[in-house]
């Protein structure tokens, strides 16, 4: 029998992070009626949506129901440190059990949002963690500089140098080799260079490569581009669309000097990217918030204050919901 956890129709991971959002706002605003109405409007949006809710759904119930007698005194986004103080029940001799079934599925359901990262950790050769980068040097002697939250994997044989970005940012300033060329590979998009400087960024929905030095070429399906530098092209990997624009050199990797810049993207990727820099998960309620689309550099030493900058412009609020929950709305 098939069930609904096979690869093959299990949720896109940005599908699966927004219903664990809306799990957690609805339980912190239980009778919010505005709120229940824009969860239905995300709900009908398509079958991945409705079946990652579901799943969502039947993980936190196994948690809350393991007993049958379990009453659950703390919000999900407080099961961390419940898990270390003693579980209340109706009966105090099924304390123990209680707690050791409410562990064992609160185990399984942090492991279906985690299975990607630990997929990362087998993957990778180089990786790094939330608010932390790290400077990479290959055995041709290029650098690569990792931004947070990113990992890469690399292959190197006589006739190429090839390094796959699994996830996040990576500046590479690459050793000129004319019998090896350099090859990045982000997602489906490719980058090729001989000798060069450049930053490739990926989010859930696009993979942006821009130049600060030489030249390379971007190519995704049959669609390329060659980059001069100060220039910059998006992708949009569903349909490998690619549009091209200036920015300036000193912008191009400048998340080294602890600066987001973004020109005409969306809060709802600015924030992905913010993610990657703060301690606590940002949850986003407010779709039109989110489509919103703004231009700037904002402070990545200080994602709190980045955040805020970020969405006050548009009307949009941010309130600390625990030390590990940012929630964002324009009410």
């Amino acid at each position: 029998m098939t069930s609904e956890r096979d690869t093959s129709q299990q949720p896109p991971l940005s599908v699966r992070e927004e219903a664990a959002d809306w799990f957690l706002l609805l339980q912190q605003k239980p009778d919010d009626q505005v709120l229940h109405a824009r969860f239905g409007i995300w709900l009908s949006q398509s079958d991945a949506h409705r079946l990652a809710w579901r799943e969502t759904n039947s993980m936190w119930q196994a948690l809350g129901d393991a007993s049958g007698q379990y009453r659950r005194l703390s919000s999900p986004s407080d099961q961390a440190s419940a898990l270390s103080s003693p579980v209340v029940t109706r009966r105090g001799h099924k304390r123990r059990w209680v707690a050791a079934a409410s562990a064992g599925a609160l185990s399984l359901c942090l492991s279906w949002f985690a299975l990607p990262t630990v997929m990362l950790h087998v993957q990778a050769d180089h990786i790094t963690t939330t608010a932390e980068s790290r400077a990479v040097t290959l055995e041709d002697g290029s650098t690569v500089f990792l931004a947070a939250d990113s990992a890469i994997k690399s292959r190197f044989s006589d006739g190429r140098r090839e390094i796959t970005l699994l996830a996040g940012e990576a500046f590479f300033d690459v050793q000129r080799d004319f019998s090896r060329p350099f090859i990045v590979d982000a997602e489906g998009v490719k980058v090729e260079v001989l000798g060069t400087v450049f930053d490739v960024r990926m989010t859930s929905e696009t993979t942006n490569v821009a130049l600060a030095k030489g030249q390379v070429r971007a190519s995704s399906g049959n669609n390329t581009n060659i980059l001069a530098p100060g220039e910059i092209v998006s992708i949009d990997r569903k349909t490998g669309a690619m549009t091209k624009d200036a920015i300036g050199i000193e912008d191009i990797g400048s998340w080294r000097e602890g600066r987001l810049y973004v020109t005409d993207v969306s809060i709802g990727s600015v924030i992905e990217l913010l993610r990657r820099y703060h301690p606590a998960w940002i949850a986003v309620a407010d779709p039109g918030l989110a489509a919103e689309k703004v231009t700037g550099i904002y402070d990545l030493t200080h994602p709190d204050q980045a955040l805020r900058a970020l969405v006050d412009p548009h009307g949009g609020k941010v309130r600390a919901v625990s030390s590990a929950l940012r929630v964002v709305s324009r009410y």
